[in-house]
This record gives C-alpha cells, sequence and structure tokens, in this order.
C-alpha cells in the first residue's frame, strides 16, 4: 500500500529515536529565573528553531494548531479582526480562533491571485476598510496545493502592513519545504513576519513538535498562554531531541519529496481525461481535481484504497496526495500508474 494522505505520516528512523537516550532532561514547565523551562534539549531546539528563523526566541509546542493559536493569541486580543485568506488553514480546518465561544476573533477575508499567492492590493484594501491589525499568511499553502509564496511577495506584503501599522503571523507548517522549493533559507522568508509557526512532525519527520517562533515579548506571552491551555509539559526533552536532529539532518532532504511530487505530476500530465491536477508542482504536495464525473472525492478514495493507494479528500471534488520521507521515486510512479488507471475508469 503506498500512503500518500500527509506527510504526518512520516516515522523516525533508529538514528533519530536513538537522540532520545541521550537527551538532557528536565522539567520544562517549571520557569526559572531565565523565563525558560528546564529541559536543556528543550532550550536547545527553541534556540535553534530561533537561529533559523531568524527570530529573538522560540516556543516548544505539542502540535501545529496549538502552536498556530498560541502565537496568533500572543499578538492579538480575542474579538479582534484579522486578515485571512478564504481557504486558509487557520479559518477551514482549526477555526477556533473564530468560534463565538472561545477565540471570538472577525475574519476579513482575502484571496488568492491568479498566481496562487495573497492577492497584495486586497490586503491594502480590507486593512484600510476594516482597521485589522494582524495578517495571517501560509506558506506553503496547504489546500492550494503547496504552493510557496515568494520571497519578493512577502516583502510586499511587509510594506503593506508597516503602512497599515499591522504584525504578521506566518502558518508556517511546511515552510523548510517552501524554503527548499525556492531555494533560499528560511529565514529569507520569515524575516518579512512577525511570528512564525513550523512543524517538526510533517516533512522535517520528527515524531511530535512545532515551535513558534518571534520576539521575547511574544514567547514570554506565549509561554504563559501555553500553561494555561495545559500545553506546559515537564521532560520534554524527548520531544525535543528528535526535533533537533530533524533541523540538523533532515531539510536537505526535503528536495527528494519535491522531485517525488513531479514525477507523478510530469507522469499525468497529458495522459488524463477526468482528472485534473494543478497547474504546476511547487513543494511536497499535488492536488487532483475531479472533473466530467459523478464519482466523489470520497468514492475515488475509496477506489484508490482498492488499488492499493491511500489519500485523502480535500472538498467534494478534489483530493490530495503528499509526499514524504520513506516515499521514494518507484512508489510516486506506482502511485502515478494507479490514478492513470482510474482515470479510465471513472
Amino acid at each position: 500500500m503506498i500512503d500518500l494522505r500527509s506527510d504526518t505520516l512520516t516515522l523516525p528512523d533508529k538514528k533519530m529515536l536513538d537522540t532520545i537516550l541521550s537527551a538532557k532532561l528536565g522539567d520544562d514547565g517549571r520557569i526559572g529565573t531565565s523565563g525558560r523551562g528546564e529541559d536543556e534539549t528543550v532550550n536547545e531546539l527553541e534556540d535553534l528553531a530561533a537561529h533559523l528563523t531568524g527570530k529573538e526566541a522560540a516556543l516548544l509546542a505539542p502540535t501545529g494548531t496549538f502552536g498556530n493559536n498560541l502565537a496568533i493569541l500572543s499578538l492579538i486580543d480575542p474579538g479582534d479582526s484579522i486578515l485571512v485568506e478564504e481557504n486558509q488553514h487557520i479559518l477551514i480546518t482549526e477555526k477556533i480562533l473564530f468560534d463565538e465561544k472561545y477565540g471570538r476573533c472577525q475574519p476579513i477575508k482575502y484571496r488568492m491571485n491568479e498566481n496562487m499567492t495573497p492577492d497584495v492590493d486586497m490586503i491594502d484594501r480590507l486593512l484600510s476598510e476594516s482597521g485589522a491589525k494582524l495578517i495571517c499568511l501560509e506558506n506553503t499553502h496547504n489546500f492550494a496545493g503547496g504552493y510557496w509564496i515568494p520571497v519578493e511577495e512577502m516583502k510586499k506584503i511587509r510594506m503593506v502592513a508597516d503602512r497599515h501599522g499591522a504584525q504578521i503571523f506566518l502558518d508556517g507548517a511546511r515552510v523548510f519545504h517552501a524554503a527548499a522549493g525556492l531555494k533560499v533559507a528560511v529565514s529569507e522568508i520569515t524575516q518579512y513576519v512577525d511570528a512564525v509557526m513550523f512543524c517538526l512532525s510533517k516533512g522535517l519527520g520528527a515524531p511530535v513538535g512545532s515551535l513558534i517562533c518571534g520576539t521575547h515579548e511574544l514567547i514570554s506571552k506565549a509561554r504563559e498562554l501555553r500553561k494555561l491551555l495545559g500545553g506546559g509539559m515537564r521532560q520534554a526533552g524527548i520531544i525535543a531531541a528528535p526535533g533537533i536532529y530533524a533541523l540538523q539532518h533532515q531539510v536537505e532532504r526535503l528536495d527528494e519529496d519535491i522531485e517525488n511530487t513531479k514525477i507523478v505530476f510530469e507522469k499525468l500530465k497529458g495522459r488524463l481525461l477526468k482528472i485534473v491536477p494543478q497547474k504546476e508542482v511547487q513543494t511536497n504536495i499535488l492536488n487532483l481535481q475531479l472533473t466530467n464525473t459523478e464519482v466523489s472525492s470520497v468514492e475515488f478514495c475509496q477506489m484508490a484504497r482498492e488499488a492499493g493507494l491511500l489519500i485523502g479528500p480535500i472538498s467534494k471534488d478534489s483530493v490530495r496526495l503528499v509526499f514524504y520521507k520513506g516515499i521514494d521515486s518507484s512508489a510516486a510512479e506506482a502511485a502515478a500508474e494507479i490514478l492513470i488507471d482510474l482515470d479510465k475508469r471513472i
């Protein structure tokens, strides 16, 4: 079975797991005079994350959703207006920031342009009209098919934000894939945002954890909020050690994910009648639109499962393939052949 449902399916190898056995542990939830916990390995991971993103400090969170919410609620107050793309993960999937019982934030929705990057002119106009003081970005964009925001576009959005006195938060769950695709350091992307969250447990291949990075002030607020929401952890070095290994040893291999995604894309081009791939592959996600067929995305995924391919629906008429460590080029080619065969049958 070829499993392309998500890059959260990556499994740690022995070298990564061995780092847990030698990790220096302490109580990360016990905050000292430095304002940090007592787990040396967690502190090392946070320092590394801050360095890679070019930020002053970082904080380990259990999940990307938790990290996104910690960061945003440390930047704004409940009930504030937030600029958010209409298909952004925090709006469509995570939701809690905009729930009237919890975050109560008001979503001011902007759209992507034809290049699948944020419409900067629309953001400019909406900031003027709404008075919102936070722009939320997603790079890479999950539901758009893993598209990145080019560095120059990030710079333009920063200039617009500064003109309106607004801050920028980046949901960078897969920002290391964006950097790999753009062939730049992550810090070249994150230099234009006030705070960023990235996941260790997707393409980077660690078992658990995400980092939020920003100013000392923001991280201090987020640390206190993490505790209040029950996200404080004790000997969290057992999570941090694989994360350090991932950042030191598994960033360069992200190019493999992108190349394997492109293998499928290239094999499908010109050979399909009822499945339409996105217009190009930029990172490790490939979305397929089902056209001229009454087969739903759920039904199509079931047919794919029966043929030996696990994929996931993202809407009633589209499905997603995600490539990651453990999926090699031969698996990519086999997945493409299954899809070509399914296209003939639906």
